[in-house]
């Protein structure tokens, strides 16, 4: 079992950065590659980010390349998502995710690019306007 809780969500205007970060729990949660999801209002929920069990691959949607960094930090059981340059088309409820894999990160992206998902966080807020 992996619990996930995310934080750092608000209100910037256009250009701002903010961090968002999610907090792991649970003896299995190394193993597991995370994500970071993004919901619209209105629209269906996608990924935004990803990242392998060792840190060592990422994946990023080509509407965030550039702007956003994901990382993960073993000893802290903490997955963050830097984002900078937002735009008010970055506003969504984000929400943090947990995949088990055992062969390739690339076939874990395909998986999580598909949301097949083993865990889900609740969700935190980001609005960007001006």
């Amino acid at each position: 079992q992996v619990q996930l809780r995310e934080s750092g969500g608000g209100s910037v205007e256009p250009g701002d950065s903010l961090r968002l970060s999610c907090a792991g729990a649970g003896r299995a949660y190394s193993s597991f590659a995370m994500a970071w999801f993004r919901q619209p209002p209105g629209k269906e929920r996608d990924v935004v980010a990803g990242i392998s069990s060792a840190g060592s691959g990422t994946y990023y949607a080509d509407s965030v390349k550039g702007r956003f960094t994901i990382s993960r930090s073993p000893t802290t059981k903490t997955l963050y998502l830097q984002m900078d340059s937002l735009k008010p088309e970055d506003t969504a409820v984000y929400y943090c995710a947990a995949r088990t894999y055992s062969g390739s990160f690339d076939a874990a992206v395909r998986e999580i690019a598909s949301k097949i998902i083993d865990y889900w966080g609740q969700g935190t807020q980001v609005t960007v306007s001006s």
